[in-house]
């Protein structure tokens, strides 16, 4: 197997068994590699938009659809809390499970507590509307902020 797919494997085996992004120290012990090797992995991955780093160090901010912060994107997941990126992500954490969940979050414009339940894998019908400020088009321009 490729070295960077196995370290992008590690990286979503790991966040779904303990629901945190692990380091790359953690990465290079569980495969038996050397913390550069998987330093040149993580950066690769960010190149090909797979990884976002936070802002001037080589923590996993996002593993996309995973957070690797604390989010106002809770995913309850068999029994798993986890955070998303965005509502548009916390909805493909429940897919990426092949389970039912429940995301809880608050609308942008109010405050006002959503909570949204997917179950046999569609969203229950509710009454909300999900938006997005930024076109799909434009997500990368600063996929932090969008």
């Amino acid at each position: 197997m490729d070295f960077e797919i196995a370290v992008r494997l590690n990286i979503y085996d790991t966040i779904v068994e303990t629901t945190k992004a692990p380091t790359v120290a953690e990465v290079a012990k569980v495969l038996a590699s050397s913390v550069d090797e998987v330093r040149e992995a993580f950066n690769k991955l960010c190149e090909k938009r797979l990884l976002v780093f936070e802002a001037d160090s080589d923590k996993i901010r996002m593993a996309p659809p995973f957070s690797g912060v604390e989010t106002p994107f809770r995913v309850k997941v068999g029994g798993k809390s986890y955070f998303a990126n965005c509502v548009w992500d916390a909805l493909g954490v429940v897919a990426a499970l092949h389970d039912d969940g429940d995301v809880a979050t608050t609308c942008g414009d109010c405050g006002e507590g959503i909570l949204l339940e997917v179950r046999n894998g569609a969203p229950v019908r509710q009454d909300c509307a999900i938006h997005f400020a930024v076109p799909a088009a434009h997500w990368w321009d600063d996929i932090v902020y969008t």
